[in-house]
């Protein structure tokens, strides 16, 4: 009974140490992940916020003739709830087309006013961007992980909000079909909503942020004004859901809580096992021996004993004990640290494996993927003001010519020996090959100060390895290059800094295949 009790109290005290260690390891791993990850969603809200704003005013006069004629008209329209991508280039080219049939010659603004278009031009305009502009606002919402993304247009009377466009597609029944009901006048009071005012009145981001609690759930919103030509016209929203915020966080920490508890309970229980074999039983042998003595007074038992602690006293016995279980402790140690050592050489594994995956084998450059992935973090930082970037595109000549009459391997030596100019020549910045013989660099630092000095350099070197007769024909390589630097007036997305550098290069291409054509004619 007595050895019962002792392995019960050691069980109660490890039973409630591990509980004490959970609760309150969970509960700062839950107030720690919901502060960080509430201020990090705070502060994507308002990035997102502006980055609508900015979509919205790049087209400038464009959207001030949608807005206007939207509200004044949304009765008329007839729009499919389920539009998509496809509709909205469907309309787009029917606007295009019918503006050219009916304007001849003319563009919109600069030849022609809106008020001169007919109105069944200007309703298939003002359709066109009305879905253009809300493909965008879903786009936001799925790409930036947020609820709700809308527009809001201040109806006059007090209180009311136009939702132009709206975070929801409500359906609504015109001639037996079902079409989107457009600018819901929405009672929004100002002492209900008083950032959304804030924003509208002062024309300026109000900070902090309004907590909705309703049918839709509980949510964080932010308001940013929509400014076209220093004139406020509307209020953008964005909102994120509180609930999936915290449901998030109390997985997280639910999946720490069961992880380090079965860390904890296998842990205990085998040390619970080792307490038990190594001392527990022990001491009540050795208890055992002296009872037995006590009562029977047999000499024997005494050798017994002796024998037992090996001729030493029982401090000595105890000592060793403790020696024992020292050096299981250590064996215990030495296999943790083994452990680690072993995951530590699986996280560099998976840190080399990742690495590859963004190389490419021929060269040894970063691949398409590594492209791609910089692009979207160049996308990032467009988003938070990044202006001072450029791309140039490269393209080997006579790739197909080299395969077809050398051999795909001779080919390949010109790829990648051209690889290797590009990477002397622009030292600076990242090197990317797209497929075959294309090639990308992200300018960056002084490659993008010095651009003009350097497509100067590349043609230089290529040229030298044209006019070494003493080179094969696959190694006097020649290449086309055109490069675009990024300007936010013009750019609105990394796509159209991208398509400027390859019209600069099929430029150059025509341009080289001129100059080839009139050698070839001088030499007849």
């Amino acid at each position: 009974m007595k050895n019962r009790g002792l392995s019960f109290k050691f069980t109660l005290m490890f039973v409630g140490f591990t509980l004490a260690t959970l609760i309150l390891t969970s509960l700062l791993s839950f107030y720690s992940q919901m502060h960080i990850y509430k201020s990090q969603k705070e502060e994507s809200l308002q990035k997102v916020a502006v980055y609508l704003e900015k979509l919205l005013v790049t087209d400038g006069e464009e959207f001030l003739l949608f807005n206007q004629y939207f509200i004044e008209h949304a009765s008329e329209f007839k729009i499919p709830i389920d539009f998509n991508w496809d509709t909205v280039e469907q309309d787009r080219v029917r606007y295009e087309t019918l503006f050219q049939q009916q304007n001849p010659g003319k563009v919109l603004g600069q030849t022609v006013s809106f008020d001169e278009l007919s109105d069944e031009l200007k309703h298939i305009f003002t359709q066109y961007n009305f879905e253009y502009y809300r493909m965008l606002f879903d786009e936001v919402q799925d790409t930036f992980g947020i609820i709700y993304a809308y527009y809001l247009i201040p109806t006059g009377e007090k209180g009311h909000m136009y939702w132009v466009l709206d975070a929801i597609r409500e359906p609504v029944e015109k001639d037996g079909e079902t079409y989107m009901n457009l600018c819901i006048d929405v009672p929004n009071s100002e002492e209900g909503y008083p950032l959304m005012w804030e924003a509208w009145y002062s024309g300026k981001s109000p900070r902090g942020y309004h907590i909705y609690n309703n049918e839709y759930g509980k949510t964080y919103a932010y308001y940013a004004p929509l400014s076209v030509k220093e004139k406020t016209i509307g209020v953008i929203g964005v909102e994120v859901e509180i609930e999936n915020v915290n449901h998030e966080i109390l997985i997280d920490t639910l999946k720490q809580m069961l992880v380090t508890g079965s860390i904890l309970i296998l842990s205990m229980s085998l040390l619970l096992v080792i307490i038990r074999v190594l001392y527990i039983k022990k001491l009540v042998k050795l208890r055992n021996f002296v009872e037995e003595y006590s009562y029977e007074k047999k000499p024997e038992i005494t050798k017994k004993l002796k024998a037992e602690i090996k001729n030493k006293d029982e401090i000595s016995t105890l000592m060793a004990k403790f020696s024992d279980m020292i050096y299981e402790l250590e064996l215990y140690m030495q296999n943790l640290r083994k452990t680690k050592k072993d995951l530590q050489k699986t996280r560099k594994q998976a840190i080399e494996l990742n690495e590859l995956a963004y190389k490419d084998a021929l060269t040894g450059i970063r691949n398409k993927t590594g492209y791609d992935r910089e692009v979207m973090l160049i996308e990032w930082e467009m988003a938070e003001g990044l202006q001072e970037f450029g791309i140039a595109l490269i393209d080997l000549n006579f790739l197909k010519k080299i395969n077809e009459t050398f051999g795909d391997d001779k080919g390949n030596a010109a790829i990648v020996l051209l690889s290797e100019i590009i990477c002397r020549v622009f030292e600076h910045s990242p090197v990317f090959r797209l497929k075959d013989g294309e090639f990308a660099v992200v300018l960056k630092d002084s490659d993008l100060k010095n651009i003009t000095e350097l497509i100067i350099e590349f043609q230089r070197r290529l040229g030298d390895f044209q006019k070494n007769h003493h080179l094969e024909v696959w190694q006097r390589v020649s290449a086309a290059i055109g490069f675009a630097i990024y300007d936010p007036n013009i750019d609105a997305a990394f796509e159209n800094l991208f398509k400027r550098a390859e019209e600069a290069l099929h430029a150059n291409k025509k341009e080289m295949k001129a100059r080839f054509q009139n050698l070839t004619k001088s030499a007849d």
